[in-house]
């Protein structure tokens, strides 16, 4: 994994971002009933409270095993939450515009951090994975339905950095493929695009009702997420292929090398006087 390539993407990602115009006229309120405007309200409200509001970091028991991990991966990791952390802070904003507080507590994210913090870091950082993917499609829908200039410029921050944080996963499960010699194959495709799916109903189930009340379908919801899942299948392991290639050069090399530095066995039948470069020319005659 190209680890100075990642540090340098989120250090660049947070420049040249146009902020949002939070004092713009509200139009949305306007455009939904009070009841959906509700909704709306406690979906940015949940999002908020996952993306920042609550541990913004990895909090599994065995976290340990990756931030010790190989090359700079604490500080792609640190850079990475920083992201979570201004996303936290646009949704923040966005609830100001419309007057509502932020959330401490949810049933929802406790019963994620739990299963996070439990199940182990790998588990975790799956969970985290299909999260991004499911969440970029909620910020294309509200992105699409929600008329209202401030947030759709918020969801153009948001979709901008899901997207990099879906390569570099990407990039991650390569990388650590290579190195473990993984394939990716059917039965990995079908236990991810599974767990996508269980992901997408929880998230779907509590921010259903803010979508559809503006305009969104059970239908684009599902197919975009299907569709995100595709496109991670297939770029996994193109990367793989990639990565165990450039993988696999270093340690021919290393292996020519060794074959080049071990001594050749000098005949037994050599007299003394006589110089190697003659004996390798007796030999083949």
């Amino acid at each position: 994994m190209n680890f100075s390539h990642w540090i340098n993407h989120f250090r660049n990602n947070q420049s040249h971002r146009t902020e949002p115009d939070w004092f713009a006229p509200v139009t949305v309120d306007k455009k939904l009933s009070p009841r959906r405007f509700a909704h709306l309200i406690r979906s940015l409200q949940q999002f908020q409270l996952g993306d920042g509001g609550g541990p913004a970091y990895l909090i599994a028991y065995d976290r340990s095993e990756v931030l010790e991990g190989q090359g700079n991966i604490k500080e792609l990791v640190d850079l990475w939450f920083k992201e979570e952390e201004e996303h936290s802070r646009l949704l923040g904003w966005a609830l100001r515009r419309f007057g509502a507080p932020e959330i401490k507590s949810h049933w929802s994210f406790s019963l994620f951090c739990g299963l996070r913090k439990w199940l182990g870091v790998q588990f975790e950082l799956y969970a985290l994975l299909l999260t991004e993917i499911v969440s970029h499609q909620y910020y294309r829908l509200l992105r699409r339905h929600c008329d209202d200039v401030a947030i759709r410029g918020m969801c153009d921050l948001i979709n901008r950095d899901e997207a990099g944080h879906i390569a570099f996963h990407r990039a991650r499960l390569a990388s650590e493929g290579a190195r473990h010699d993984r394939s990716y194959g059917r039965i990995w495709e079908v236990c991810f695009r599974l767990r996508g799916l269980a992901a997408g109903t929880v998230l779907w189930m509590n921010h259903r009702s803010a979508l559809i009340g503006m305009g969104a379908t059970d239908r684009a919801f599902y197919r975009g997420i299907w569709r995100g899942m595709d496109r991670f299948v297939k770029g996994v392991r193109a990367d793989l292929a990639w990565e165990k290639t450039s993988y696999a050069l270093p340690r021919k090399s290393d292996q020519r090398s060794t074959e080049k530095e071990v001594p050749r066995e000098v005949p037994p039948d050599l007299e003394p006087g006589i110089d190697l470069l003659s004996a390798g020319m007796c030999k083949r005659g």
